[in-house]
């Protein structure tokens, strides 16, 4: 199930796919979240991702696992995974599992993010 107001969008910059993910995700979404972003990221096979979180309310072990298993994917492929300006809660939980030692985190927006 998808929560309201939760949605998926992408953006093409040169050899570069922005994937731009807004409300919540958690066990319920993670699956067709995850589905949805792997069927474009095999169709177009972008040598770098950029997952922008700056709109995500809520996440919890799920979205952490939505991360790393692109981060995985993509690196089978010979390219890599950036997480672009997380969201507040988003930080809270990659900094928890300790990700920020594995995933380049790239902040755009104000320091508050």
């Amino acid at each position: 199930m998808i929560k309201k107001g939760e949605q998926i969008t992408y953006e093409a910059r040169a050899e570069s796919l922005v994937i731009h993910v807004s409300g919540e995700i958690d066990h319920h979404s993670a699956v067709k979240v995850r589905t949805e972003i792997d069927e474009r990221i095999l169709s177009e096979r972008p040598q770098k991702v950029l997952m922008e979180l700056s709109q995500v309310d809520f996440m919890d072990s799920s979205g952490l696992g939505l991360i790393m298993g692109r981060f995985a994917l993509l690196k089978k492929y010979g390219a890599t995974l950036a997480v672009l300006d997380p969201s507040p809660a988003v930080m809270k939980m990659i900094k928890l599992a300790g990700m920020e030692r594995m995933i380049t985190i790239l902040k755009t927006k104000g320091k508050g993010n």
